[in-house]
């Protein structure tokens, strides 16, 4: 007999605020159970130290998170010259210390300029990354390290916020998979005087940015279930960077029990994925597979009928 799956039945999105010092799964954990959700899985790791806009999604809406993984992001951080530490943050233990040279904040931006861009990486050893099926993170803290690929990453801007005699602050716009602690890294042995962060804080992720945070408190201050859940965003919130083709009661009975359907496509090409709905109800994903037909490809639940 199949095992009941605990809790109710909440999707959406929760935009949460992740505090200093917590595990993004910890948080993720809390915040299921506050809103007594059967399932719920974030959209991107954030580092213990890191703070800032952790996108959590629930029941229905962790089918479409991949394409939140795939988004590019917003970072403020403080990067301190003049250290090197074995993590690239203000947890590790310091490795290294070199005199930091007197510099303006032109100096500083004649080496961001190098960063601006299309830049290679090579990811930290402290990272959740795998290798011959064990995290990276893993074998750093067993004082092991092994070879990394290099991979190609896009810091779309840089900016420049504050300039101090040791440190400075700096807000990027960068695509998936680069790592912040890398290129404050990679940025101090630039400058000749090495460097790791010591505050960051993600701001935004694809079309979610800060403004629709919410700390963990404040989601436990609400009253009852039906505020929580008001803080929800819809399901399809994930996927609105795609293009919507509306169907009929026919298609959608097709749809729902797998098998293609007709569509008007208009300017969706064959072969791209699209958002579906029916009576404005949002149904899922579909692939267009020829002129006038649509196939399922992800589909709610709920939209079962």
């Amino acid at each position: 007999m199949a095992r009941r799956r605990r809790g109710l039945p909440v999707d959406g999105v929760l935009l949460l605020d992740k505090p200093k010092g917590e595990s993004s799964n910890r948080i993720l954990q809390r915040a299921r159970r506050l809103l007594q959700a059967q399932k719920a899985g974030h959209t991107g790791t954030l580092d213990p130290m890191a703070t800032g806009l952790l996108p959590v999604c629930l029941g229905e809406a962790t089918k479409f998170s991949a394409h939140l993984l795939e988004a590019d992001k917003v970072y403020r951080t403080r990067v301190q010259l003049g250290a090197v530490t074995a993590t690239g943050d203000a947890e590790g233990e310091v490795i290294e210390r070199r005199e930091v040279p007197s510099l303006t904040a032109a100096d500083v931006e004649r080496v961001l300029e190098r960063f601006r861009g299309e830049i290679e990486q090579v990811p930290p050893m402290y990272s959740a990354l795998k290798h011959q099926g064990r995290k990276l993170y893993e074998l750093a803290r067993e004082g092991k390290s092994v070879e990394r690929a290099v991979r190609r990453v896009t810091v779309y801007d840089a900016r420049l916020l504050a300039v101090e005699a040791d440190a400075f602050e700096l807000e990027v716009r960068v695509s998936k998979g680069t790592y912040i602690r890398t290129l404050a890294e990679d940025i101090g042995r630039a400058l000749g005087c090495g460097a790791h962060i010591t505050a960051l804080r993600r701001l935004a992720t694809g079309p979610f940015d800060s403004r629709g945070m919410l700390p963990l408190e404040a989601l436990e201050a609400l009253p009852g279930q039906d505020q929580r859940e008001a803080t929800l965003l819809p399901v399809d919130v994930l996927v609105a960077h795609l293009p919507r083709l509306d169907v009929d009661a026919a298609a959608r009975r097709r749809l729902m029990h797998g098998q293609p359907a007709g569509v008007d496509r208009g300017a969706v090409n064959v072969g791209e994925l699209a958002r579906l709905y029916c009576d404005e109800a949002f149904l899922g994903l579909g692939v267009v597979t020829g002129p006038q037909e649509v196939a399922p490809k992800r589909l709610l639940n709920t939209a079962a009928g």
